[in-house]
C-alpha cells in the first residue's frame, strides 16, 4: 500500500476518534468497493457479500475507537471482512451439506422449465465465448471447488494481488504458512482444471 494511502488512512482515523463522524463515511467509500470484491469472491454470493460488507463497516465502526494502529487500517478491515466471511460461508455450508438440488427438478410454479435449463441461459452462445473467458470460467468453476482455506488465500493472492505479509497478518498465520498455504492451494487448483489446461 501506497504511503499516501496509509497516512490518509491515519488521519481519518483520527479525525473518528476525535467526534468526526464524516471521516467513518470517507473511510467507508473509500473501502467499500474493495472489501465488497474480495468477500464476493470468496463466498460466490452477491447477497451474502451485500451482507457480508455491511457488517464489518458495522464492526469497524464499532471497534475504531480502541484500533491501536499496530496494522494498516486496510489490513485491520480486510481481517474483520475475511473472519465474516469465513464465518457466513461455514454456517452456509453446515446448512447446506446435506441438500443435494437436482438439475430436472422444476423451476416457477408452470413446472416445465428445469433448472437444467436456466443455468445454460446464463452462459454466453459457443460462438461469443473466447478460449481466455473460457479459460476464466474454468478457474472460477474450478476455484469454487476447493476448500475454504485454499480458495481465501488465492483470491486475497491472485485477486487482490496482496503480498506475503499482507496475508499473513489478514489471516493472522506466519509468511512461511501463507506460501505453503498458496502452493498447496494452487497444486489443488490445477489438479481440479484437468490436463487441457495445465
Amino acid at each position: 500500500m501506497k504511503a499516501q494511502d496509509l497516512a490518509l488512512d491515519r488521519l481519518l482515523v483520527d479525525r473518528f476518534k476525535q467526534g468526526d463522524q464524516s471521516a467513518f463515511e470517507e473511510m467507508v467509500e473509500r473501502y467499500w468497493g474493495r472489501i465488497y470484491s474480495m468477500v464476493n469472491q470468496l463466498l460466490r454470493n452477491t447477497q451474502d457479500a451485500e451482507e457480508v460488507t455491511q457488517d464489518t463497516f458495522i464492526r469497524a465502526h464499532r471497534g475504531l475507537v480502541n484500533f491501536r494502529g499496530d496494522s494498516a487500517f486496510s489490513t485491520w478491515l480486510y481481517q474483520i471482512a475475511t473472519y465474516l466471511a469465513r464465518n457466513r460461508y461455514w454456517y452456509w455450508w453446515r446448512r447446506r451439506r446435506d441438500q443435494t438440488v437436482s438439475f430436472d427438478q422444476p423451476v416457477g410454479t408452470d413446472g416445465e422449465v428445469t433448472l437444467a435449463e436456466v443455468f445454460p441461459a446464463e452462459l454466453e452462445t459457443p460462438g461469443d465465448a473466447t478460449v481466455s473467458q473460457e479459460f476464466v470460467n474454468r478457474i472460477s468453476e474450478c476455484m469454487d471447488k476447493l476448500g475454504a482455506k485454499h480458495r481465501e488465500i488465492l483470491v486475497l493472492r491472485n485477486i487482490k494481488n496482496m503480498s506475503y505479509e499482507e496475508i499473513a497478518e489478514i489471516l493472522d498465520i506466519s509468511v512461511g504458512t501463507v506460501k505453503s498455504r498458496i502452493a498447496r492451494a494452487r497444486e489443488s487448483l490445477r489438479a481440479k482444471m484437468g490436463d487441457e489446461f495445465k
